[in-house]
């Protein structure tokens, strides 16, 4: 049976765990697996001896978006990968992997996920989940301070210098693309609803033809 592939897209700290969380939820008897994006950040050695000061992490170049899509042909394919893990206080990806097997549903999370064409043309399902810009800039300050333990004047020289620019040049305009927006993010319970229902029916539908 052919995996269901659901990407999950929408500005940082937009609320797309929480969307991803919630539609899991509703799917109670659904093997599903969920991907980030984030996990595919190159190491900073790759960046030709920049500091962390200067890369733009931002930019889709700063993913190894190559490696993700590889992933999600294998899985969908059947195969197991290797998936990267990215140290956020190190910049560096650690030299241990995680297994992930290929279950009924896969779903890829992410704000660049829509940008690149390659990846969304495997896409079964494309969400963009739509919040107000106030909203995400505090849930990124609470998530970079308190879990990445980074300062509070560095989060904020981020978000004017990278976050703020490539979120309106590449996050915004990738919208266009997704089949369903959801506004609100996790509160909107009847857009959680009506898409837990797609994947059920799609889901449905594979096992038919297997």
């Amino acid at each position: 049976m052919r995996p269901i592939l659901v990407g999950i897209a929408g500005g940082t700290g937009s609320g797309k765990t929480t969307v991803a969380r919630k539609i899991i939820e509703d799917l109670p008897i659904i093997d599903i697996i969920c991907l980030e994006h984030d996990s595919y950040y190159k190491d900073i050695s790759s960046f030709n001896g920049k500091t962390v000061a200067d890369i733009n992490f931002d930019h889709p170049d700063s993913l190894d978006t190559s490696l993700l899509v590889s992933h999600l042909q294998n899985l969908k394919n059947g195969h197991p990968i290797e998936k990267p893990v990215y140290d956020f206080t190190t910049y560096k990806r650690l030299s241990t992997t995680e297994l992930v097997r290929p279950l009924s549903v896969i779903m890829v999370e992410g704000i660049l996920i829509f940008a690149e064409k390659e990846l969304r043309d495997l896409m079964d399902i494309k969400i963009f989940v739509d919040t107000d810009a106030d909203e995400w800039l505090l849930r990124r300050l609470k998530r970079d301070v308190l879990e990445r333990r980074r300062s509070l004047e560095s989060v904020m020289s981020q978000y004017m210098s990278t976050v703020k620019p490539m979120h309106l040049e590449f996050v915004e305009p990738s919208k266009r693309w997704a089949d369903v927006i959801v506004p609100k993010g996790g509160e909107n319970q009847i857009a959680i609803a009506m898409i837990a229902s797609r994947i059920r029916s799609l889901v449905g539908g594979e096992r038919d033809r297997g």
